[in-house]
């Protein structure tokens, strides 16, 4: 368990300190290794949404994606299952989406938000554990979305094919393309220096199972905290960078690419939370299962990208003005959405509004 801790802080850290460098050398602040945020940005680079100033092939992603699915075959870990859910996952993972851009931001951003003096994110922080609270208060009653499977070999290799396929087109074919002329989408590190670090990124992602959604569910579950350490560590290694740098300002007000709604981030991040709870893992880390193979992570990960498509063509995504009525719509609607779909697959009896069952 000890050396569990430490390849899981020591992934945190790293992934921290790469962060506060990326934004040095050009990712927007606070912004150094955001997957909700770049997940949103590949949509528009691909054409998926157009609003012009998120539009950017980020590096970053598709190297985690190919640094996780080298160490899962290098360690003999890559597995193709799937078939569990394949809609639902795809509905959750839309809603997830919705709830992280209205706050701005997906778990790992929330840290290093935080790390940054952003208390909007302290606010964002209360919301995901509400969130993950509410979810696994529905795992204990028997919420489940069925058993993955193990499929064709060549199914697990689909995801993984396809990010490839747009890192040829970011290298060989980038006019086919969409880029932004401004905004945070042009604010973006050398493409080398942020594949690089996805690639690291993703193989240590992969070794150490980080994930802060697992963090928090398995110490309420267990009273595990060993995944808590990474995210400590992304939160220690990135504050010590932002002090180095003087990147580092206290307070609500004048934060990059934030607002300052706390009603908003508090119940963005609830909803993202609870779904990705029932999802099983955060966005990073069904990045790094569906380079292992799982297809349903890579089914969740298509309602990522459709969410982000679905906030930015429709006006539902939060900006530093802050919410638009519509996003805050969405945000309810999801609530309602997302606890349809908690008692739809729970077998768990409902007494008072509450689900009590196994565990309860």
């Amino acid at each position: 368990m000890k050396s569990k801790r430490w390849l899981v802080a020591a992934t945190g850290g790293i992934l921290g300190l790469m962060a506060v460098i990326l934004v040095q050398m050009g990712n927007p602040p606070n912004m150094g290794y955001c997957i909700a945020c770049f997940l949103r940005d590949i949509a528009g680079g691909l054409g998926f949404h157009r609003a012009a100033p998120v539009q950017y092939v980020r590096p970053e992603i598709l190297g985690l994606v190919l640094g996780a699915f080298i160490a899962s075959r290098f360690t003999g870990e890559f597995r193709a299952i799937g078939g569990s859910s394949p809609f639902t996952r795809f509905a959750l993972g839309f809603w997830a989406m919705i709830g992280m851009l209205v706050f701005l931001g997906c778990p790992v951003r929330l840290v290093l938000r935080l790390a940054g003096g952003d208390f909007n994110a302290g606010v964002g922080l209360l919301g995901l554990v509400a969130g993950v609270i509410v979810g696994v208060r529905f795992l204990k009653s028997g919420f489940s979305l069925g058993r993955a499977v193990p499929q064709k070999s060549a199914n697990g290799y689909v995801f993984t094919g396809f990010v490839g396929l747009v890192l040829v087109l970011l290298l060989a074919l980038p006019s086919l393309l969409f880029f932004s002329e401004k905004g945070p989408g042009a604010m973006h590190a050398p493409l080398l220096v942020s594949l690089v670090f996805g690639l690291i990124a993703g193989f240590l992602a992969q070794r150490s199972r980080l994930c802060m959604i697992g963090g928090i569910r398995d110490y309420i579950f267990f009273r595990d905290a060993h995944l808590l350490y990474g995210f400590a560590a992304v939160f220690a290694l990135a504050l010590a960078g932002n002090l180095t740098v003087g990147a580092f300002k206290v307070g609500f007000a004048g934060q990059p690419v934030a607002h300052v709604d706390g009603l908003w981030n508090f119940l963005g991040m609830t909803l993202a939370g609870w779904a990705s709870v029932l999802l099983g893992g955060c966005p990073l880390r069904q990045l790094v299962a569906a380079a292992e193979g799982n297809t349903d992570s890579a089914v969740t990960i298509a309602g990522f990208v459709a969410g982000a498509a679905a906030a930015h063509n429709f006006g539902l995504a939060a900006s530093p003005a802050g919410v638009p009525v519509a996003g805050q719509v969405a945000v309810i609607l999801g609530l309602v959405i997302v606890l349809i779909l908690s008692f739809a697959n729970c077998p768990a009896a409902v007494k008072g509004g509450v689900a009590v069952g196994k565990g309860s």
